[in-house]
């Protein structure tokens, strides 16, 4: 059975994503500092929208805090004064959502590289549903639509995979997520070697 979520789990998670609202606030001039670059080169940046979704639930693990995060970073995002208004909370459902998929798909068991890469892509499928619906992708051509998803999906695997694995281990490494996970087996046995 799955682990509910509880007061703390829920209070941790808000916080991360409050930390990444205030980083989605900072990271958008650098997004359209690179966005006149041209062929699609500031989707490698995008997936950096999503990220709270991959590093609350590597860092949490149970069900329902990829969704609460984005959520919650949409909104806190919103806050500070976002400039695609209240838009960013359908997308933060959807990333969320999207990322969440994924995460079930595991059964909320793996904590892989892997997985958050794909739970990256899951949001990045989300993303781009809010670009077909305000049709932000209608008018490209098909290899401007093709690198623009392949560029999306690359940074999904970086930004939300790869970087939100390694800054969760790095957090590991030095011991605060234990204040948030139960104690596992290694922990219980390493508590009666002698």
């Amino acid at each position: 059975m799955f682990k509910s979520l509880k007061l703390t789990d829920i209070l941790v998670t808000v916080v991360i994503a409050v930390v990444f609202a205030i980083v989605y606030k900072l990271w958008s001039p650098l997004y359209y500092a690179v966005k006149p670059w041209g062929f699609q080169v500031d989707q490698l940046l995008y997936p950096m929208w999503f990220m709270a979704a991959t590093v609350a639930f590597l860092i949490i693990r149970k069900p329902g805090v990829a969704l609460i995060a984005e959520l919650a970073a949409a909104s806190g995002e919103f806050i500070t004064g976002s400039e695609w208004g209240v838009s960013v909370f359908m997308a933060g459902i959807l990333q969320g959502l999207f990322a969440e998929l994924v995460f079930a798909a595991f059964r909320y068991k793996n904590y892989s590289l892997v997985v958050a890469s794909l739970a990256g892509i899951g949001a990045s499928v989300g993303s781009l549903l809010m670009d077909l619906y305000y049709n932000y992708i209608d008018d490209l051509s098909v290899w401007n639509v093709t690198i623009l998803l392949a560029s999306r999906m690359v940074g999904s695997v970086i930004i939300c995979g790869i970087f939100a694995y390694y800054l969760v281990k790095a957090l590991e490494a030095t011991g605060v997520t234990n204040l948030v996970r139960p104690p596992s087996k290694a922990d219980y046995d390493l508590l009666n070697r002698p």
